[in-house]
C-alpha cells in the first residue's frame, strides 16, 4: 500500500470527475461556476480506468467521486459501475449536493455505490435558498430519504459551520436524525484564495459546538485513525449520529489517508498544498500503467507532515469545487 515518508498510508482516492456546480455556496462558488478559459475537457472514462487501477495496484481500496457537482455528468452510473469492478476496489462512495440524488440513487447502488455523503448547510428552507442560490432543499431532503430506502453502506450529511447559524441548525439537525440513521458531520469552515472575506465573516472554532453536543448527552465514538477524520457522536434516544471535522486540530493530519485527484488528472497531495503532478500523459495507454503507478509511488514521497491553515497557508487552493473538495 503507498506509504509516505512519515509512515501514513493511503487506501482511499478522492477523484474529482468534473468543477463545475449548479449551486452558488458562499464559502465556494459565490458567483455561480465559471468555465476556465483555454482549459482540457475533465478526464473520459478510459482515462479514469487506468488512473483507477494504478491507484488499485498500489493498494487503494476505496474511490470517491466528487466535484464540483459530479453528479452534473451524465455518465455518473457508468464511471461508477467501471471503477466499482476495478479489481482490488471495495468501495466506491459519492459526495453530492443532492439535487439529482432521488432519480440516481437506484442506478448509482446498482452499478456499486457503497456511501453517499450529500452537502446540506441548513434545514431552513429560505436560508438554503440564499445560501446556494437553488430553492431545492425538499428536493435534496427527497433524494436523501430515498437512498435511506436503499440498501447503501452509509448516507452522511456534510454541513458547514458558520458563526451566525451553528446553534440553529444544531437543533434542527439533532432533531431530524432522532428518526433517521443519518450522520450529519459539521466542518469547520476553510479558507481559500477565493473565499477570504466569507471566512472573516463566519468562521467559529467547533469547539463551541463540541461541548453543546456533549452537554445535551451525546457520547463520543473513539476514533479508528484509519476511518477517517470525523469525530462522531452517538446517542441513546437517536437513530442517527453528529459529528465534527476541524482541521483546525492537533495533530488533525496523523489521521491522513486520502490523496485527490482533480477532474483533469492532477494529482493532490494535500487539499491545502501548492502545485500537483500532473497524471494525465500517463492514462493514455495501458502499456503506459507501470510509468503511472511509480510516478505516483515518487510523489507521495513529497507530501508534507501538515498543512499550514494554523499560519494562514491554504497552498494554491483557490476554490473547492476546482480541488475536488
Amino acid at each position: 500500500m503507498l506509504q509516505d515518508t512519515h509512515g501514513r498510508k493511503f487506501p482511499y482516492l478522492r477523484l474529482s470527475v468534473t468543477d463545475a456546480c449548479n449551486f452558488r455556496c458562499g464559502y465556494c462558488l459565490p458567483h455561480g461556476y465559471q468555465k476556465p478559459q483555454g482549459c482540457a475537457p475533465f478526464l473520459k472514462q478510459d482515462e479514469i480506468r487506468q488512473l483507477v487501477t494504478a491507484f488499485a495496484n498500489l493498494g487503494c481500496q476505496k474511490v470517491r467521486l466528487t466535484g464540483g457537482e459530479p453528479t452534473l455528468r451524465r455518465d455518473i452510473v457508468e464511471i461508477t459501475r467501471m471503477i466499482a469492478s476495478t479489481p482490488g476496489i471495495q468501495t466506491v462512495a459519492l459526495s453530492t449536493n443532492g439535487y439529482r440524488l432521488e432519480h440516481l440513487a437506484t442506478s448509482l447502488h446498482e452499478a456499486g455505490l457503497k456511501s453517499i455523503n450529500v452537502s446540506v448547510d441548513s434545514l431552513d428552507p429560505q436560508r438554503f435558498a440564499d445560501f446556494t442560490g437553488q430553492d431545492m432543499l425538499p428536493r435534496v431532503l427527497g433524494g436523501i430519504d430515498r437512498a435511506l430506502e436503499l440498501p447503501f453502506q452509509s448516507v452522511k450529511v456534510n454541513s458547514v459551520l458558520m458563526r451566525e447559524t451553528w446553534l440553529e441548525e444544531l437543533d434542527r439537525f439533532s432533531e431530524w436524525v432522532r428518526q433517521r440513521p443519518v450522520t450529519v458531520r459539521w466542518i469547520e469552515l476553510m479558507p481559500t484564495g477565493g473565499n477570504a472575506r466569507f471566512f472573516q465573516d463566519h468562521f467559529i472554532s467547533s469547539q463551541k459546538l463540541r461541548d453543546r453536543i456533549m452537554e445535551r448527552g451525546w457520547l463520543p465514538i473513539p476514533r479508528d485513525l484509519a476511518g477517517g477524520p470525523a469525530q462522531e457522536y452517538l446517542h441513546p434516544e437517536y437513530l442517527g449520529r453528529l459529528g465534527v471535522i476541524a482541521p483546525y486540530a492537533r495533530n488533525f493530519c496523523q489521521s491522513c489517508n486520502r490523496l485527490r485527484v482533480t477532474s483533469r488528472g492532477g494529482l493532490r497531495l494535500c487539499l491545502f498544498g501548492d502545485g500537483e503532478q500532473d497524471l494525465r500523459p500517463l492514462m493514455q495507454d495501458s502499456a503506459q500503467l507501470p510509468e503511472l503507478t511509480q510516478t505516483i509511488e515518487r510523489a507521495i514521497l513529497g507530501k508534507a507532515i501538515s498543512h499550514a491553515l494554523e499560519s494562514g497557508n491554504f497552498g494554491n487552493n483557490q476554490t473547492f469545487s476546482a480541488m475536488g473538495g
